[in-house]
């Protein structure tokens, strides 16, 4: 079978602008859309380009997902992608706007260029190269399209309820070669009345290691001389500290500088104490295998446990942190929550559980895992031994699924940081994966 990619390049290139040009950041502000306003527009973009390229496209009347399918037949094949992303930060930190799609040294920048628009659209055009060819669809394919993975999962749980669920699938949202077990997902926060007078609000997203955070409140300079001791990054204006980290996807924190960690270390130094300051400065410090929390948790399979203080919040009545923990996958989740509400009911916390995703395990057996390594090794020549990732992708969502590319082993991996960005040759690869690994499982 012969199928040309090539052509589509320049398609995907433009498509992909005018992708990343609408800012789809959940906003529950919105009462007229479920996610916001620029959320909806990603996914009328995205379905309409679908449409002038072949594909039957659905959108749920209330905006909470759509798909583009092809092809026939009884079997149901899952593409899984997301068109919400991130926010972008501290705007400082960016090379180019976030929000307008930049090519430079043959790399697009742009909020969701890796994570996860470009991977999406390079699997569509690898399907419309796999179209043009004159394959025959004996297996029907249907690209998924959800506008909350960033979050809480409304988008794809709402199409779970509602309609087919695919019989096997991928998600091109991860890394290559793939990822055949991913750790369980568990977000919470801890939280109290507050024992403190000062104000604090830091972080973005649970998911993301905070790369900033501001402190105005009380000791300024005494603050200062402590993180100077401590040799932590800051910049001061007037009575305002700025705690400088760096930015990481919380599913690898070991990568990343937890701003909010680093100020409640500091804090705890000079005095200005609270639960949640306390429980940060004690428990967390700065590691993120969570060991002073909860010994050893690990495993042959998916290695170890990560923590990430992804959010907090003091004012004069309460206090809260916000956790992203990723649970290796033959850990029970019960043994992690109790030894967290054991550790937090120590500073006051009460637990609460924000959300939770169960880990998934696909032995490599399977046809799937046989079948998309068949495809990536005659691609790239390249080792296809499956990995184990703390990220957390669509492949949960449904059975028979894995998180299949779009980073290749010698990329960088730069989803939820400042100039996020992918190679143009790594998206044309991709087209090429793609479409063979469709033209596999759909004949």
């Amino acid at each position: 079978m012969n199928i040309n990619t090539d052509i589509y390049k320049d398609k995907l290139i433009d498509s992909l602008k005018k992708l990343i040009s609408i800012p789809s950041v959940l906003d529950e502000n919105d009462s007229n859309y479920p996610f916001g306003k620029n959320i909806n527009d990603a996914l009328n973009e995205t379905l309409k380009l679908c449409t002038t390229l072949g594909f039957k496209t659905y959108r749920d009347e209330n905006g909470y997902y759509g798909y583009a399918e092809i092809g026939q037949g009884e079997e149901l094949i899952g593409i899984l992608g997301h068109l919400d992303v991130v926010p972008a930060g501290e705007l400082s930190n960016w090379k180019f706007p976030p929000f307008e799609c930049t090519v430079h040294n043959e790399k697009l920048y742009g909020r969701g260029t890796q994570d996860d628009k470009g991977p999406l659209l390079s699997a569509i055009y690898g399907t419309k190269a796999l179209m043009d060819s004159g394959f025959n669809f004996k297996k029907r394919v249907r690209f998924i399209f959800g506008v909350d993975e960033e979050n809480l999962w409304r988008g794809i749980n709402k199409y779970l309820e509602k309609e087919e669920t695919p019989s096997v699938g991928f998600t091109p949202d991860s890394v290559f070669p793939l990822i055949y077990a991913e750790k369980g997902l568990l977000q919470a926060t801890l939280s109290s009345k507050t024992n403190t007078n000062i104000f604090l609000d830091g972080g973005k997203a649970l998911n993301a290691v905070p790369d900033k955070i501001i402190y105005s409140s009380e000791k300024i300079d005494e603050l200062e001389k402590e993180l100077k001791i401590l040799n932590y990054n800051y910049s001061r204006k007037n009575d305002e500290i700025i705690i400088h980290g760096k930015s990481a996807h919380a599913s690898t924190p070991q990568h990343g500088i937890n701003a909010i960690s680093r100020l409640c270390i500091a804090l705890k130094n000079i005095g200005i104490e609270s639960n949640t300051i306390n429980f940060i400065a004690n428990e967390i410090k700065e590691t993120y295998n969570g060991e002073l929390i909860i010994p050893n948790c690990e495993d042959d399979v998916s290695g170890k446990l990560t923590i990430n203080i992804g959010r907090i919040f003091i004012n004069s009545e309460k206090e809260e942190l916000g956790m992203d923990i990723r649970i290796p996958v033959t850990i029970k989740k019960e043994t992690v929550v109790n030894k967290i509400k054991e550790k937090a009911s120590l500073y006051g916390l009460d637990y609460n559980e924000y959300d939770y995703l169960d880990s998934i395990y696909i032995p490599k057996d399977h046809f799937l895992i046989k079948t998309l390594r068949k495809v990536y090794e005659e691609e790239t020549g390249l080792d296809s031994t499956p990995l184990t990732s703390g990220g957390a992708t669509y492949a949960r969502a449904i059975k028979n699924c894995v998180a299949f590319g779009a980073i290749f082993p010698d990329s960088a991996e730069t989803e939820h940081q400042p100039n996020e960005y992918i190679e143009i040759k790594d998206l044309v690869k991709c087209m090429n994966i793609y479409s063979k690994a469709i033209f596999e499982l759909a004949k």
